[in-house]
């Protein structure tokens, strides 16, 4: 992979505290639960690692899931270069790339009244690939640098033709909105009396004990730069501890 460049951050503080609401992104229903804050959309997408992205491509919708990162308002993410569907994206074309979190099953006194705590954001802009010679090889140094800091420099450099089978593609962030539900039982009062248990029982992806490749080099250890990914941590946590490292905000 290519050596480590400079991201091409745009500054929170260089834009609009909040993205634009409109008819597209405004959270209908239970809209006290929304947020069009950058802050409150960046942490959502930040601490996912897999997102899913729709188009429509001759009348015919497509989602896709595959993995993303983020660098200001940019989103990126790849695919295959044989990709007969991606390959319409050439010219641009309209996109919603969502990411979500469950973090806890809420189980209620009635069936109505279950629900799920989560965190979701939903993003609108043009999908387009990147071409650029520059920016593309940035953006393949940035899918390793934005999840594990500083890789790249250490990997075997990307050769000619695993560039050119890798399609990149970009996006840059129109309109969006934040969604999260993180409280307790909400049932009906004269529910409440009801005899049956309720409460919330929390979800976490957690990390698991790293299994090192059996055709390690003699002498090759795991590198201090993977200290946040340890066994146990939540993989949320690490995954935005690593995007703080990737923009320059933590070293």
């Amino acid at each position: 992979m290519v050596g480590r460049q400079q991201p091409r951050m745009q500054a929170v503080n260089d834009v609009a505290a909040s993205f634009p609401t409109t008819s597209r992104n405004r959270v209908k229903r239970l809209h006290e639960r929304g947020s069009y804050d950058h802050a409150a959309v960046f942490a959502v997408l930040d601490a996912g690692l897999l997102c899913h992205v729709a188009y429509t491509f001759d009348g015919q919708p497509y989602c896709t899931p595959t993995i993303h990162w983020r660098e200001g308002d940019m989103l990126y993410w790849h695919g295959s270069s044989v990709s007969r569907m991606l390959r319409q994206l050439r010219g641009g074309t309209p996109a919603c790339l969502t990411v979500s979190h469950l973090d806890g099953l809420v189980l209620a006194r009635t069936g109505f009244n279950h629900s799920a705590n989560y965190r979701s954001a939903m993003c609108f802009g043009t999908a387009r690939i990147v071409d650029e010679p520059e920016e593309k090889m940035k953006a393949l140094a940035g899918v390793v640098d934005r999840f594990y800091p500083g890789r790249s420099e250490t990997l075997r450099p990307i050769s000619a033709q695993e560039a050119k089978a890798t399609m990149v593609i970009g996006m840059r962030i129109e309109e969006a909105s934040a969604k999260v539900r993180a409280k307790g039982v909400a049932d009906d009062e004269e529910d409440y009396g009801h005899p049956v248990w309720a409460g919330v029982i929390p979800v976490r992806t957690v990390i698991g004990a790293a299994e090192p490749c059996p055709r390690l080099l003699p002498g090759i250890e795991r590198p201090g730069n993977l200290a946040g990914y340890a066994e146990g941590e939540g993989l949320d946590a690490a995954l935005m501890q690593a995007q703080a490292v990737y923009e320059g905000e933590v070293s």
